[in-house]
């Protein structure tokens, strides 16, 4: 008999949002992560719920369903390509190594956060995926957006870099000459899909022409 043909799997990456101000950069990162056939597991928490509904005027649902069928309703995911998972869903995938896609992104990482898995916290789901992450030996890519940083900032952010950890700050860059605040956007999520790995077009390497 001929063999039947396997459907290569799509990668899987953890994308956690945390309380920080930034929420338009996590989900510009989800939306070209879908684009690319990566299935994504979604961290949402209630701070990340009170800030989208500040910054974007977006209420994404009360229940991790709910958003997880409004995310998929408005990227235009394929079925189960976004998986949602509280902040206490302590039986997910990303809470062991076992389970746990080898790729984080923070994205935005509140200090709060920051100094938790830094300091090898697990208080809530996104702190034991990072902690996961670290200890599997796999990439961690934090975007904090804070300013101006203190002493303490820094001396987490230069523990988790010593850890393997990549800090990509949201302080985007204006060479390319941004016309609009989503080119702003672009120029820090297309930094963090060249960290994963992952071909994008949304801004031109320096020194190749567009």
């Amino acid at each position: 008999m001929t063999p039947l043909p396997v459907e290569t799997p799509s990668e899987k990456i953890t994308l956690a949002m945390t309380g920080a101000s930034g929420a338009q950069y996590g989900l510009r990162l989800l939306e070209c992560l879908l684009a690319t056939n990566r299935e994504v597991y979604f961290l949402a928490s209630k701070a990340v719920k009170v800030v989208l509904a500040e910054e974007m005027n977006l209420h994404i649902g009360n229940t991790e369903e709910e958003t997880e069928q409004f995310l998929t309703d408005r990227y235009r995911a394929k079925p189960g390509q976004i998986r949602v998972f509280g902040e206490d869903d302590w039986m997910s995938p990303v809470a062991s190594g076992s389970g746990a896609p080898k790729q984080m992104v923070l994205c935005p990482c509140s200090m709060g956060t920051l100094s938790a898995v830094a300091c090898g916290l697990s208080n809530n789901l996104a702190q034991r995926a990072a902690s996961v992450v670290l200890k599997e030996r796999g990439k961690l890519i934090v975007v904090p957006r804070e300013s101006p940083y203190s002493e303490i900032h820094l001396e987490n952010m230069l523990k988790l870099t010593r850890m393997g950890s990549v800090i990509l700050p949201a302080s985007p860059g204006f060479y390319n000459q941004p016309q609009s605040v989503n080119d702003l956007i672009d120029f820090i999520v297309a930094r963090i899909m060249d960290q994963l790995g992952i071909e994008q077009t949304l801004m031109p390497q320096w020194g190749v022409a567009s």
